[in-house]
């Protein structure tokens, strides 16, 4: 124990030792302190991971504590949040139901419903349309129209309609009387008014309600050509004439 002692106080010898390789010895007090044994260091071990923390985890946990710190901090000191997107609506479509002597389409070039929101027009005539109309899903309609010698076939939803063409014709297979009904189904809305056009549909029926207005103005305000109507060509039991005569009084 003496040889120990005396051959660690040497210096040459501790001199020749590894670099760090008993360190502990060279302190002041290392003459003095006693090593401490296996036992209490199994008993008392140093954390090694508060000690050596590499340096992702200290990252890890600095961004951690740094985001912890933007939740709780007060809403004013918050930064503003960047500009919003603008939400791009999409084109409205108009119905126009008119022949092909008129291009609605340049009449509504540029045009913006609010000033925002584009219109595309289609158009074609009530011919080339069929349609199916749904109580809750609107109107559904099939376009079938001939283009520059090219036949155009396409379904859309309008959002709304235009009717420049009589609906009804007594000619053969001009009665278009169903896709007005169709349209008013799927309570499409209209620049004139559906059931107008379903009205205009039957002359002695618009000319009822004029007949109604020269009642109300007189024939001096609202003057009319007289006519008369036959629900069907089966012939009259009495002469309209000898009626208007009989109805004055005069034989």
């Amino acid at each position: 124990m003496n040889f120990l002692r005396r051959r660690l106080s040497d210096s040459s010898f501790v001199a020749n030792l590894p670099n760090g390789y008993m360190t502990d010895l060279q302190r002041p007090d290392s003459s003095t302190s006693s090593p401490a044994s296996p036992a209490m260091e199994r008993r008392h071990p140093q954390p090694l991971a508060a000690s050596f923390s590499s340096p992702g985890s200290s990252l890890f946990s600095s961004f951690s504590s740094a985001m912890k710190q933007t939740s709780q901090a007060p809403s004013g000191l918050m930064e503003p949040p960047g500009p919003s997107v603008p939400i791009v609506q999409r084109p409205r479509i108009l119905l126009v139901i008119d022949d092909a002597h008129t291009d609605w389409t340049k009449y509504f070039q540029g045009k913006k419903v609010n000033g925002e929101i584009e219109i595309r027009v289609e158009q074609a005539e009530f011919s080339e349309l069929n349609l199916a109309a749904y109580v809750t899903g609107g109107c559904m309609v099939d376009m079938q129209v001939m283009r520059n010698g090219t036949k155009v076939v396409r379904s859309f939803k309008p959002d709304f309609i235009l009717v420049r063409q009589h609906a009804y014709s007594m000619a053969l297979g001009e009665d278009y009387r169903s896709l007005v009904i169709g349209l008013q189904y799927g309570g499409l809305p209209a620049v004139n008014s559906l059931y107008s056009v379903y009205n205009f549909c039957s002359k002695p029926w618009v000319f009822s309600q004029l007949i109604k207005i020269f009642h109300s103005l007189g024939p001096e305000k609202f003057p009319l050509v007289e006519q008369t109507f036959f629900p069907n060509h089966k012939p009259m039991g009495i002469c309209p004439f000898s009626y208007a005569r009989s109805s004055d009084g005069r034989n």
